[in-house]
Formats: structure tokens, sequence, C-alpha cells
């Protein structure tokens, strides 16, 4: 695939948002710091509840997982020096499994890496109130409720490099006995419809792993989730790196894009 490393769009987002919205909260002039941040804390939680090596560097965090789930790094700031780089270049390298890099500041070209990339905006949503959700939506506490979320997590993200299925290889049961994070499940119908993962660090919340099963998609599943999961965090800013389809359900819970986030990624 062409690489199509490019940093003009980020800036474009947020100029635009600054724009639309002149009055906006603080929180917007540092959501990407702010979602670095937070990606780090989930992933070294991921990381520690998988028994895996978390490395950790002033501008970037990266974990070591195995074949299936592969190296992840994420940048911390947005100007890597010539070592740092040369680290996250060799870790790459040895990687037994996939790679995916995350650079909330999109200023860090990986070009020499090969690897594909793309922007998601980051978006932010201000503490205040969250209305109830039009279904059941629990924390989830329990073992086999942690499996049927990591189930619904695999399907819907198409994480191919998970199956065949392993319990537990995904969401390992002391992921949710990390600090700060939290799996959520929505209830339609008597089933389990769809899941998301929230971590709150340093102030901050955030989402990740939004998904719904195939067999309950177009019934407000997503929204519920949402909603559901935002309401523990109703006080704090959240945010969150949306995807195309999602982008639309995010902004209509009062989540702003303001910056773009480049993804690269060996798959």
């Amino acid at each position: 695939m062409a690489n199509t490393w490019q940093t003009a769009p980020a800036a474009r987002v947020e100029d635009q948002s600054r724009q639309d919205h002149p009055d906006r909260p603080a929180v917007f002039d540092d959501a990407a710091i702010r979602q670095a941040r937070n990606s780090a804390a989930f992933w070294a939680a991921t990381g520690d509840s998988r028994g895996h090596e978390v490395i950790r560097r002033r501008s970037f965090l990266a974990v070591l997982g195995g074949e299936r789930a592969g190296t992840r790094v994420l940048l911390q700031e947005p100007d890597p020096d010539a070592h740092e780089l040369a680290e996250v270049t060799e870790l790459a390298g040895r990687s037994t499994g996939p790679v995916d890099v995350e650079d909330p500041f999109s200023s860090t070209d990986l070009s020499h890496l090969g690897m594909r990339n793309w922007q998601m905006p980051i978006m932010v949503r201000p503490p205040g109130p969250v209305p109830a959700p039009a279904m059941e939506v629990v924390r989830v506490q329990r073992t086999h409720e942690l499996q049927t979320a990591e189930q619904i997590v695999i399907e819907g993200f198409e994480l191919t490099r998970f199956t065949p299925y392993r319990p537990g290889e995904m969401f390992p049961t002391t992921l949710i006995e990390q600090p700060g994070v939290d799996v959520f499940l929505a209830v339609l119908d008597g089933e389990v419809a769809g899941t998301a993962v929230t971590v709150v660090h340093n102030g901050v919340g955030s989402h990740y792993w939004v998904g719904t099963s195939s067999a309950h998609r177009s019934r407000g599943v997503g929204r519920a989730v949402m909603l559901g999961s935002l309401a523990p965090m109703a006080d704090l800013p959240v945010t969150l790196t949306a995807s195309r389809l999602g982008r639309p359900l995010y902004e209509s819970l009062g989540f702003i894009a303001v910056t773009s986030s480049t993804w690269w990624s060996s798959q």
C-alpha cells in the first residue's frame, strides 16, 4: 500500500475547531497530550494484565506482546529524539507479531518502518450531565462477562490476530483489577449486545474498544453503552479517538473533534 504520511490534516481539524467553537473549554487545547497519557495508562494496564513487557521512555511507551498480540507503541511527546526513534525502530524490527504505533500529535514521520498510516480525530467531551441509556448497561465484574466483552471486541473490530479464540488472551481477568480500568456491557432483550472499556487517569476519562455484536447492530446499542459508561465520568473531561463510522455517534453525545491522531500499522 502506498505511504500516505502527512501532517496537515491535524492542523486543519484543530484550526477549524477553533473557528467553530471560539469559546471552547481549555480542556480542548491539550487534547493530544491528554489522549497520549490516557492511552499509555490503558496499554500499560493491558500489558501488565497480560504479563507482557512494558517499556517506558520520555517520548513513548511500548508494550511487547507475542506473535498474536504484537507490539504496541504510544508516542507521549511530539519530539522524540534520535535515540528514542532508533529504539522504536529496533522494537518494531524485532517484533514477532503485528506492530501498531499511535501518534496523537501527528508529528513524527515513521515512514521508514514501511507501515501503512491513517488519521483519526481525537475528540473531547467536557464535563456535563449524561442522559440515562435506553437499555441496561452493567459494569463487568465476573470472568464470563469479561470473556463476552472480549468476543464482541474481537468480532466487531475484526481482530483476526486473536483467532482462533483463546479466552482471556485479549482481556485477562486481571484487566478489570487494574486502577482506573472498567469494562461495560449493554444488555438488549436479555442478551449482551455491546461493550466498551473506559480508563480514568489523572482526572481524565477515555473510551476504548466500543463495539456492538453483529446480531444487534442498528438498534441503539452503541449509544446505550456509551451513555452507561460515560455516567461514572460525567464530572470529568473525556477523550477518545474516533473511527469514521463512530464519529457521528460521538458528536451526538457532546464530543468535539479538536485534532487528529496518526496511526501506523504493519497489518
